[in-house]
């Protein structure tokens, strides 16, 4: 009979050197790392990052330079393609810019359309992140109520610019035509019917405790942090920075919507603040439609646009331009030499500001936390790399 004996122990060596190595880990551009072509290169410590580099440029098209060869009707075109989920923004940044150099008064009707037009295009840029980021984390129901609403509003704007992303309706002195008849009753009922669906992010992803258990204290980004970097939009005032320049310094319409505009801000800077930000704008971005809807209808009959010369010429000289896009501040700045193509148009997007916040954001955090933190920048890849 074999004697019983206990437990032994086996001690298992490993290089001395292995627990003091880092690891550098490549997230992407092999993959559309969650909003397009973005490579981050973390430097790892177990499960810890101890440094993270954003890696931009692969979708870099060069449109600044293509300015330069394009005239001031044809930049349009070029300028709303870098942030694809804000195309009407986008254009609008570029108009504003050449009528202040031509200093050139748009219409009162026109004024309000685009201000109702960048409303509408506000929501179904925070609509696309709304379903998207729960779906980063794990949760892939949102994602379909966000389509459901976005195809919503999306009919209304391809019924009045023919345009289902790049709406090209923009124009220097004005819009390229007044909407449709009947158009307002319509865009009324499909900004009514996506209000009336929208409690569902309330209680099916702020009320999930997995969710929130993702997010609450993850990737705190401090008011410093924003300032130093040039964060701006819903990420910006979700660390308790005030400031948007619809109300700032406004624009278009905005200075007469002051009663029912409201800038949403947190002060804890994390990933569900941030989530709640653009939850909350995208209330006020309704309530915003419908307050430009009701102004419309008031308005009497008259030109959307200014007539233009067959050449469009803008005087020597330059100017700085910028607008409170959907993803934060967007900045024009268009220099002159008196030809019918800009000399230079630099462009500020926000989505590079923005992104540029993770090399401060990511350090000290898991890897678990990053795709949480990534995604809750809420940025597109295009508007980085321009």
């Amino acid at each position: 009979m074999t004697p019983v004996t206990g437990p032994t122990e086996t001690v298992v060596g490993i290089g001395g050197a292995a627990e003091s190595t880092d690891m550098v880990l490549n997230i992407g551009p092999q993959h559309p790392s969650t909003h397009g072509v973005l490579r981050l290169r973390l430097v790892l410590d177990g499960e810890v990052i101890r440094h993270a580099e954003p890696v931009v440029g692969y979708m870099h098209r060069g449109a600044e330079k293509l300015f330069e060869a394009r005239d001031y009707r044809q930049i349009v075109m070029l300028a709303n393609r870098h942030d694809w989920l804000s195309a009407f923004s986008n254009e609008l940044g570029v108009v504003i810019a050449v009528e202040r150099m031509l200093g050139m008064e748009v219409p009162e009707r026109a004024v309000w359309t685009r201000t109702l037009l960048a409303e509408l295009n506000r929501v179904l840029n925070h609509l696309m992140f709304l379903g998207s980021y729960p779906l980063e984390l794990g949760g892939i129901t949102p994602v379909f109520h966000a389509f459901r609403e976005r195809e919503e509003l999306q009919t209304v704007m391809e019924e009045v610019s023919g345009g289902r992303m790049h709406y090209m309706f923009n124009r220097v002195g004005g819009l390229k035509e007044d909407v449709p008849a009947g158009w307002t009753s319509r865009a009324r009922e499909a900004v009514a019917s996506v209000r009336s669906r929208m409690d569902v992010y309330d209680r099916l992803v702020l009320g999930n405790e997995i969710f929130r258990g993702r997010t609450r204290g993850v990737g705190v980004l401090t008011p410093e942090a924003v300032h130093a970097y040039g964060v701006s939009g819903p990420i910006a005032r979700a660390s308790g920075v005030d400031f948007d320049l619809r109300r700032d310094e406004p624009y278009l319409a905005y200075g007469e919507l002051g009663d029912v505009l409201r800038v949403v801000t947190r002060e804890e800077g994390d990933c569900l603040a941030r989530f709640e930000c653009l939850l909350d704008q995208t209330h006020n971005a309704l309530d915003l439609a419908d307050a430009c809807l009701d102004r419309i209808v008031e308005l009497p009959p008259g030109p959307v646009n200014q007539r233009l010369p067959k050449v469009l010429k803008a005087p020597e000289g330059h100017t700085y331009a910028w607008t409170e896009n959907p993803l934060g501040i967007n900045g024009y700045y268009l220099v002159s030499k008196g030809e019918k193509t800009p000399y230079r148009l630099k462009l500020r997007s926000a989505s590079y500001n923005n992104i540029q916040a993770l090399a401060e954001l990511l350090p000290g955090t898991l890897v678990a936390d990053m795709v949480a933190i990534l995604g809750s920048l809420f940025f597109v890849v295009g508007d980085i790399d321009k």
